[in-house]
């Protein structure tokens, strides 16, 4: 505990530290504060009784930071942004252009490929902003507004998405830790007192086995999720001697750490943004009674719903093959291989150059595939057991506490890579 105490001791009494710290907590603020601003127009009571019963927008509600539950003017959150950064990294593939951008042209390049993800996400946000809009006009929670404020309300949400990239940025560069991931971090924290509150409310004494079953499912989830995020497959590795007039450097032997979930809670992310444009197709669809066969496939989509083996399957196969997707475009074992062979480092019994590239390349390989296998197991925990109990209240629950473990892990470790460096 006094370890603890004098960490944060320290970060408040480095001045670089407590400033990053400090711009997090102050665009995250502002983040809550934009999250309370509602769109005009909108029925607060009939949007209410809508996002209670419906399970698609309580999923959205994770990206929007729960600026959705008040039809805010950060109603979309980041999920455009997220969307954007999947597809351009999907096209990293099949355009080899991108794949130089990305991976070979180093800090430049990465800005470049950024500044394509930003302006893919204004489209986007249009795309999702009228589909939402018109869904929520059908269910008379926009009641009463023109053709002109419809389009004033648009712009005020593609506007706020855009800014709330903005300010996700911002926390990434001059802040601590990812900025899109603290923005859903903090959406899913805040709603935590009014669900508590609300669970007092409509207590029954004939749940508590059930809740004690859900939070020890809740406390196994937790250790299992430190537990793969810290766990590392060591590599050793030698550094061959060198002798320099009178002066010997190298022989050293000390090891490669490679992660067994490298890819983080980023899969998560990317599976579940995917899984909602199905749904979100398929709600607007199906409101277009004056096109039959366009409002038939509608309520086909709209039947892809949390309630079906089918979406658990297919997030289950989305969180592992994106799991293998990112460890792929953030690991290079040809890159790695080519700097162990500059540096005069080896692993022992593997030759440097591509042998080196194979054997790391099959290391990592093996570990991806548990990583992605715990990685989609434990998202569709929450899925399994709300078929087994019936109990619909944990839907979201699992997603959500991965993903919160996942950023308080995450984080701590970034400020003790801060400490470090104050401290060298």
């Amino acid at each position: 505990m006094q370890t603890v105490w004098q960490k944060v001791k320290m970060v408040f009494t480095d001045r670089l530290l407590r400033r990053r710290v400090l711009i997090m907590l102050a665009a995250l603020f502002v983040f809550r504060l934009m999250a309370a601003i509602p769109v005009p127009g909108i029925d607060a009571a009939k949007l209410a009784l809508f996002i209670n019963n419906n399970q698609f927008f309580g999923v959205l509600s994770i990206f929007s930071g729960g600026g959705l539950s008040t039809l805010s003017i950060i109603m979309l959150g980041v999920g455009p942004y997220i969307t954007s950064s999947i597809i351009l990294q999907l096209l990293t593939i099949m355009v080899p252009r991108l794949k130089q951008l990305y991976q070979e042209e180093g800090e430049i390049g990465r800005k470049k490929f950024a500044q394509y993800s930003r302006l893919l996400t204004v489209p986007l946000a249009a795309l999702q902003g009228f589909s939402l809009l018109a869904i929520l006009e059908r269910q008379g929670v926009l009641a009463g507004i023109d053709t002109f404020h419809k389009l004033v309300a648009l712009v005020v949400v593609i506007a706020g998405s855009v800014l709330l990239m903005w300010i996700g940025e911002i926390v990434s560069e001059f802040g601590i830790g990812n900025g899109v991931s603290l923005i859903i971090f903090a959406g899913i924290v805040s709603r935590t007192p009014r669900e508590i509150s609300q669970f007092f409310f409509s207590f029954d004494a004939s749940q508590i086995p059930t809740l004690i079953a859900f939070l020890a499912v809740a406390l196994i989830v937790i250790a299992a999720v430190v537990f793969v995020t810290e766990a590392e497959r060591s590599i050793p590795v030698t550094y061959a001697k060198r002798v320099s007039g009178n002066t010997t450097s190298g022989g050293v032997s000390t090891y490669l750490p490679l992660r067994i979930n490298q890819a983080g809670v980023m899969p998560i992310i990317f599976a579940l943004s995917l899984l909602l444009f199905p749904q979100l197709a398929g709600a607007y669809l199906g409101g277009l009674t004056s096109h039959p066969i366009l409002a038939s496939i509608g309520h086909a989509l709209s039947g892809f719903t949390q309630s079906t083996w089918a979406y658990a399957l297919a997030y289950f196969l989305l969180v592992f093959l994106f799991t293998y997707f990112y460890t792929a475009i953030t690991f290079d074992p040809h890159q790695l291989a080519e700097n162990l062979q500059k540096t005069g480092a080896f692993i022992p019994g593997v030759r440097p150059g591509n042998q080196t590239e194979e054997y790391i390349a099959n290391i990592t390989s093996r570990i991806t595939f548990i990583g992605g296998l715990f990685l989609g197991f434990i998202a569709v925990i929450p899925l399994i057991l709300k078929q087994l109990t019936g109990v619909t209240s944990i839907a979201v629950g699992g997603t959500a506490l991965l993903i919160v473990v996942s950023v308080v892990l995450d984080l701590l470790k970034r400020i003790d890579a801060q400490l470090s460096m104050r401290e060298y």
